[in-house]
């Protein structure tokens, strides 16, 4: 028996954040990507992201919640997870390509995530009947952190 209780507490607190908090501005259906290697090359919604709106998706503890499980250089923001990777240098680690398909659905490079699949409903299980077919972000929401996200160079 597998013991996944960081995985558990992280998938807990993103759907028990009623629809109308973390999901208010994400649509019914996830829009239509195409994967190539290891990354999503075209941008989702078609429209260039901000990173300033992006910086307060991750920073967000309604929204985003990548801090619950992520530390990075936000030190304003307390309570920084230690479960996953932080996110300093992120934009050096990766490109842009790489950090769009870690946001839409990390699992299909790590079928034993804990990282939610903020753009995808494919596979999902146990979910409430309020949460179904719907994403965590929107299209512009996952353009957006990728834009902050390739902005954290070493």
């Amino acid at each position: 028996m597998r013991v996944c209780a960081p995985a558990c507490l992280v998938l807990t607190m993103v759907l028990t954040l009623g629809p109308g908090v973390a999901r208010a501005q994400a649509p019914a259906r996830p829009q239509a990507f195409t994967v190539t290697g290891d990354g999503i090359a075209q941008s989702l919604s078609g429209q260039p992201g901000d990173p300033v709106r992006g910086r307060n998706i991750v920073a967000s503890r309604q929204t985003g919640l990548c801090l619950l499980c992520h530390s990075g250089p936000f030190p304003q923001e307390p309570f920084q997870g230690n479960l996953a990777p932080d996110l300093t240098g992120t934009g050096s680690r990766w490109s842009t390509a790489q950090l769009r398909l870690r946001l839409v659905d990390s699992r299909r490079l790590n079928p034993d995530t804990i990282m939610p699949a903020y753009h995808s409903t494919e596979g999902l299980t146990n979910v409430g009947p309020a949460w179904r077919d719907k994403t965590i972000l929107s299209a512009q929401q996952i353009e957006d952190v990728v834009a902050f996200l390739s902005t954290l160079r070493d």
